[in-house]
């Protein structure tokens, strides 16, 4: 028993730690494929050790396929993902065409799972990689007084820019640490060894970054409420793997830390970490775990109702492909998707 799957994107950085957690996560499948563009066309990518070929992307591939798992631009998603859909498929798309789309629900399984039903046009939207453990973190704390206000900074890893991104970070790396003059940047907006920028994405016309602009969106949908506030300010710093944010969150009443964390230490899919006893996340804790550390919770001394903490997540695997994977898993176990 299984269902039959697509992977579209399949040679990308996502796409090949989609192939990866399906492995991992024994996902139940009765047959796979992997489609990409003509330029990946033929070459051979590994799955559960089976060498498969890719197959170009293209609406008669889609024939008997139940579950597409797709990690393509906007562009192409606006295109192939309705033709997907129309062929009866269910489609989990990673790119940001569709997240705002009313008709398209916005997905963290650990928060809102119950939306996987409202896919009115057989698209389920994948969160940004900040959206997602910041609504992990926040929804146990959610849960006992309603979130008012947030303000986020990200420290946002390399691997954000895809396999291209970690290809000019570590072409930096090298030369910035012998004192040798760096190579000019190919992916990110500025030389990221040593430096932090806060303008790698694309300037919006309200002087946010399009990164911020979705982080406010999409967490407002995630939650289902338009009312909250979220300040956020995205910057990339040199870390290759794993986005790390600083949260500052302001509720409806007061929450006690002992409260904050009791919740934290049995949300579901939270590792809450004890400062006390030396331990708070990292990018090296987070790195190839699905799961979102939490830290450093703790009271802001300007406000009673608002509390501080520290999260860190993988942002190619919570953060994109195993959100991806947790959603199609939903799919199946709300008998949505019958395997």
């Amino acid at each position: 028993m299984g269902v039959h799957v697509a992977v579209v994107g399949a040679t990308g950085a996502v796409g090949d730690m989609i192939r990866r957690v399906l492995v991992e996560r024994e996902f139940p499948i009765r047959s796979i494929k992997f489609l990409a563009s003509e330029k990946s066309v033929g070459k051979r990518v590994e799955f559960a050790g089976k060498p498969y070929t890719v197959e170009l992307l293209r609406p008669e591939a889609f024939a008997g396929v139940q579950i597409v798992l797709s990690s393509t631009p906007g562009s192409v998603s606006k295109e192939f993902s309705p033709i997907a859909a129309k062929a009866g498929a269910i489609v989990v798309d990673n790119s940001s065409a569709w997240r705002m789309d009313p008709d398209c629900p916005l997905v963290v399984p650990e928060v809102n799972g119950a939306e996987l039903h409202h896919a009115r046009k057989g698209i389920v939207a994948n969160p940004n990689c900040v959206a997602i453990p910041l609504a992990v973190a926040l929804k146990p704390l959610h849960d006992i007084s309603r979130i008012q206000r947030i303000v986020v900074s990200t420290y946002q890893s390399s691997s954000g820019k895809g396999a291209t991104g970690l290809t000019d970070f570590d072409a930096q790396l090298k030369p910035y640490a012998l004192g040798q003059p760096v190579p000019a940047p190919t992916a990110h907006k500025s030389q990221l060894a040593g430096n932090v920028i806060t303008l790698d994405w694309t300037l919006d016309p309200n002087g946010y970054t399009e990164e911020e602009n979705k982080v406010v969106h999409e967490t407002r949908k995630i939650f289902g409420d338009a009312t909250i506030g979220v300040s956020p300010t995205c910057v990339r710093v040199p870390v290759r793997i794993a986005h790390s944010l600083a949260i500052n969150v302001e509720f409806a009443r007061p929450i006690s830390v002992e409260e904050a964390k009791a919740a934290l230490a049995n949300a579901p899919g939270v590792a809450l970490m004890d400062e006390f006893q030396g331990q708070f996340p990292q990018p090296i804790h987070a790195e190839g775990s699905d799961t979102t550390f939490v830290g450093r919770v703790r009271l802001d001394p300007s406000n009673p109702k608002c509390l501080n903490l520290w999260v860190v997540s993988d942002n190619l695997r919570k953060g994109a492909a195993t959100n991806a994977v947790q959603c199609a898993e939903e799919l199946i176990r709300r008998g949505i998707v019958k395997g």
